[in-house]
């Protein structure tokens, strides 16, 4: 990692003041410079006139000699170096005088026959802050901190305001110009590194390749694009960098790379593992930018197992001379699992200094975790930047292992389904372990320690009932208690939980518990194996509970998602959120029930099967189940309604949602509705996926599904909800409901066009035509032809979407859905556009965008100035299409609209190139790949590697623009997209050199 380079630190007297009104007094007039941009001085927030380019000269040749006096022969050279004017010791004189006007006393003093700057206080000159700032950086970098000195030099960096000294002439400005902006390329530099060494490999993409285009024979730049994109596994791009570079250096100065990069091309070839991962700084010990410490806290009352824990805790120290030290724990539910494991896991800490991490694979329920997501979890936690983790479990397990590589780690992975799910999950390096826990035994784990975990020991049990309870209470009634335990069958939850109740419960004894578990109507007859038994201990807690409590216990249990907000469980128990939170939190004193985080509640997994079965067999009558669950569907709508709403006014699909009787949310502004939707996605989809088992629900569910259509363009949750369309269009084709079918079927084809399956998407909103006709549903058939309209577009069938999305306008103007209707304008324009009617498109772009912003729709007004900016960019019009498509970026980005942000990068980067600003094009173009990642589809994809391959080979870079188009006719040609005849005519002359 390169150094972080210095200019000569500016030093300069302090001020000090009596009190902090004196100090607060002081700031507000005191004096600051900048020259790392125009000459500018200000006193406080009033900016001061600096007077004529030369005076301008004279007050940045002053500050830069860091209080030192310069002679007046001096200051002369350096305004007008070896040609002064006759009058030249006059002038100087003069802009002295009117400076010393406009500063401060005693600021600018005579000497000596000069001049000098002096009495300023610390940061009142620009580049004495960047001077700080990097030797922040440095300190930070040298103690290991490598986030917090990538932090300072950014910091230094934004210090900087276009050019240095600008419109300064002279000699000496021209010098310092020049001194400073290799400075500023040099922090550029530190800082790229550091973002390397912290894994931000794809977000360095797109700066290095601007700055490489910016400055060409810069190698240091070179060897750093090349392992940000072999690090972004883009390997063909890298080698690609080196072979321009070896190309421009032997062209423009006869030499070949130096050694470093030609190592760097070898390592490259020979897929050096060393280059997958960060190198170590060599002066200091590898200091881990993270270190995680995930593990639950260990309960306090921890008790027995002690023969357990040193069995455990001998197969953890041998960690450190093994390839990986494992022991799977197994077990009935309820068995103590979890709680034995994180009280090893705790006691073991000191022997894995970098960190623990924990993750709970919900094993038990009917989803486990699936282990690429608790890899990219893990990955996170390790400090890998969210750009960095990649898409496959293969890739992921792989850079995983990388990672923990000389690092010494505890995973402690809770709740395993079987061997399959914690393989990928295994550390596989010397020095790190991992514990697991599960209900069934490992024995196809190769090389795991196992251990089975059996219930407590009578005397085991009753020391931890003594230790919840009480001594004094358990001492008088020590048979009563014993009767107490046996009847919990030594299980430690259900010891806890029964143990709790009786702790809360002051008026009760010990006797009067036991009395209650004597009751073979309160729990099962007998003890058996597995869920059974788990099942008699929660038997134990759920008899004990008042009647609010047992009916919220088993209503909350109903709905589908990891777990519930405060106010979706007042919905479902059809209560105030005051009485909502008491008995929510009434069941987490019990353990019944966990709180996830502030306003939220989830049960444990196997806890929530019991609370269903609860629901099946006590809720009386039987119809308040769907009772509950139809309260929860009707807040979720409303809700969803109430953002859309928000988001999109005008728009007509409120008025046409299915009726609810319950209400939901309403929020003040657009911020808390996004938050609410995209925090509530992962409960809220599970829940729509479930009701399509409930008839009567079905069109609600579909309803919802097409409020929450964000959710899908956002690109987090995009697969959840596609799955969520398809099971609901399933559902809603079996029960032969021709409206709610074809609502189905437009959320799943929106979900197709925003994933760039377009002939799937183009067959289903097709069929919604014709299923929405037949239902007299005139908004789903508006939203098809526009989407039909779109595909056509895509798809180079012009005439086709011309067609669609007139009959999408005629159908939106008869709804009097204005929203609707500029929509499908704007993908007119678009048509327009691509068939050379340029003026019209640039028309009706307009108005679409016009009708959006009369309306105050924000994000969709986004969408307008996208096609508008489109649409002047191929009428020439350059800079308002940029200023149209940067208005519809912040839009997109402050609505976490990750496609649309891509696409608006995307073209960005095509004005930029129609600009000639090829550097920035590339820089744009780098970003929306890497915003569009994961979401889009790869014929979005294609596109853009067209244009970054335009931008690259217009900068001199042919190696790397040859690899994205090789790349993008490779994808053009499995989708069958004509746009691969015009990319090989751009490779053939590359090909050919």
């Amino acid at each position: 990692m390169g150094e972080v380079l210095r200019v000569p630190e500016q030093r300069r007297p302090g001020s000090s003041t009596d009190t902090a009104e004196k100090v607060e007094a002081a700031e507000a007039t005191a004096l600051r410079f900048s020259v790392l941009g125009p000459v500018r001085a200000w006193r406080g927030e009033e900016q001061l006139p600096t007077g004529s380019p030369q005076q301008r000269a004279l007050l940045a040749a002053l500050l830069l000699r860091e209080g030192r006096t310069a002679t007046a022969a001096e200051l002369i050279d350096a305004l007008w170096g070896e040609e002064p004017p006759s009058q030249a010791l006059a002038a100087v004189r003069t802009y002295a005088s009117r400076l010393r006007k406009v500063l401060d006393p005693g600021v600018l003093v005579s000497e000596s026959g000069g001049y000098a700057v002096r009495g300023l206080d610390d940061g009142a000159l620009d580049l004495a802050v960047a001077q700080e700032l990097a030797a922040q950086a440095e300190k930070a970098k040298n103690a290991g901190d490598l986030c917090h000195a990538c932090e300072m030099l950014g910091q230094a960096l934004a210090l900087w305001a276009g050019e240095v000294l600008a419109g300064v002439p002279g000699p000496y400005a021209e010098n310092q110009r020049v001194r400073l902006e290799e400075w500023r390329l040099q922090l550029q530099e530190a800082r790229l590194d550091l973002d390397l060494e912290l894994g931000c490999h794809a977000e360095a993409v797109s700066e290095l390749t601007a700055l490489t285009a910016a400055h060409p024979l810069r190698e240091r730049l070179r060897e750093l694009l090349m392992l940000a994109l072999y690090r972004s596994g883009r390997q063909a791009e890298a080698l690609a960098v080196y072979a321009d570079t070896r190309r421009l250096l032997a062209d423009e100065l006869g030499v070949d790379p130096r050694p470093g990069l030609s190592e760097l091309q070898q390592r490259i070839l020979q897929a050096d593992p060393g280059l997958a991962q960060p190198s170590a700084p060599v002066a200091e010990p590898a200091v881990v930018p993270v270190r995680p410490a995930q593990l639950p806290a260990t309960v306090p009352d921890f008790t027995g197992r002690a023969a357990f824990v040193s069995e455990l805790s001998d197969v953890l120290a041998t960690a450190e001379g093994r390839v990986m030290a494992v022991s799977a724990l197994a077990g009935i539910g309820g068995v103590g699992k979890t709680t034995l494991a994180v009280h090893v896991a705790h006691q073991a800490r000191s022997a894995f200094p970098d960190g623990q991490l924990y993750v709970d694979l919900q094993g038990a329920g009917p989803r486990a975790a699936e282990p690429e997501t608790v890899l990219g979890s893990f990955l996170r936690a390790l400090g890998t930047a969210d750009s960095a983790v990649p898409d496959s479990l293969e890739e992921r397990a792989a850079l995983y292992r990388s990672v923990l590589d000389g690092r010494r780690v505890l995973v402690l992975l809770d709740n395993a389904k079987d061997a399959a799910q914690v393989r990928p999950l295994l550390p596989g390096t010397e020095g790190c372990a991992a514990l697991v826990t599960s209900r069934v035994r490992m024995v196809d784990l190769a090389g795991a320690h196992l251990v089975d975990l059996d219930v407590m020991s009578p005397d085991e049990a009753l020391s931890l009932f003594t230790k919840i309870v009480g001594q004094e209470r358990v001492a008088s009634e020590r048979e009563a208690a014993l009767d107490v335990v046996a009847a919990c069958g030594f299980l430690p939850l259900a010891i806890r939980i029964a143990a709790s109740r009786l702790a809360a419960r002051r008026t009760w004894t010990v006797s009067v518990l036991a009395a209650k578990l004597g009751d073979e109507r309160r729990r099962l007859d007998e003890l058996q194996a597995g869920d059974l038994a788990v099942k008699a201990t929660f038997e134990l807690g759920y008899g004990a509970l008042e009647p609010a409590q047992a009916r919220a216990f088993r209503l909350l249990g109903l709905a589908d998602g990891p777990d519930i907000s405060l106010a979706a469980a007042s919905a479902v128990l059809d209560l105030s959120a005051e009485d909502t939170e008491d008995l929510l939190e009434a069941l987490v004193d019990t353990s019944l029930l966990e709180s996830a985080a502030p306003g939220r509640y989830r049960y444990h997994d196997l806890v929530r099967l019991y609370a269903r079965a609860c629901a099946e067999r006590d809720e009386q009558p039987p119809s308040e189940r769907d009772a509950a669950l139809s309260r929860l569907l009707d807040f979720y709508l409303a809700t969803a309604a109430a953002v859309y709403a928000i988001e999109r006014p005008g728009d007509r699909l409120v008025d046409q949602l299915a009726d609810t009787t319950h209400p939901g949310l309403t929020f003040e502004d657009r911020e808390g509705a996004r938050d609410w939707l995209y925090t509530e996605a992962n409960c809220l989809l599970p829940f729509a996926r479930q009701c399509a088992d409930r008839p009567r629900a079905l069109r609600r569910a579909v309803d919802l599904l097409w409020a929450a259509v964000d959710i899908s363009e956002s690109g987090a949750n995009s697969k959840e909800y596609e799955a969520t369309a398809r099971t609901l269009m399933k559902a809603a084709r079996q029960a032969g409901v021709e409206q709610v079918e074809a609502r189905a079927l437009m959320t799943l084809s929106h979900a197709h066009l925003d994933s760039g399956r377009f002939d799937m998407a183009d067959q289903e909103a097709e069929q919604v035509i014709s299923l929405a006709h037949r239902a007299d549903d005139l908004l789903p058939v508006c939203w098809a032809h526009n989407a039909r309209g779109v595909i056509a577009l895509y798809q180079g069938r012009n005439t086709d979407g011309e067609e669609h999305l007139s009959h999408a306008i005629s159908h939106f103007r008869t709804l009097g859905d204005r929203p609707g209707e500029a929509s499908a304008l704007c993908n007119l324009s678009r048509i327009h556009l691509a068939t050379g009617r340029t003026e019209s498109a640039v028309s009706l772009a307009r108005e679409g965008m016009e009708i959006y912003d009369a309306m105050g729709n924000s994000m969709r007004g986004a969408n307008g100035r996208y096609a508008l900016g489109m649409a002047l960019t191929q009428s020439g019009q350059l800079a308002p299409a940029a200023d149209r498509l940067l208005e519809a970026l912040e839009v997109f980005r402050d609505s976490r609209q990750r496609l649309w942000e891509g696409m608006t990068l995307f073209r960005l980067a095509e004005v930029d190139i129609a600009a000639r600003r090829y550097a920035q094009a590339a820089a744009n173009a780098e970003m929306a790949l890497t915003v569009l990642r994961g979401i889009g589809g790869e014929w979005r994809r294609g596109n853009v590697l067209t244009v970054l391959g335009r931008a690259l080979s217009a900068v001199g870079h042919t190696g790397r623009a040859r690899v994205c188009w090789e790349e993008a006719v490779a994808i053009y040609d499995e989708l069958g997209s004509p746009e691969a005849a015009a990319v090989r005519e751009l490779l053939a002359p590359v090909r050919a050199a």
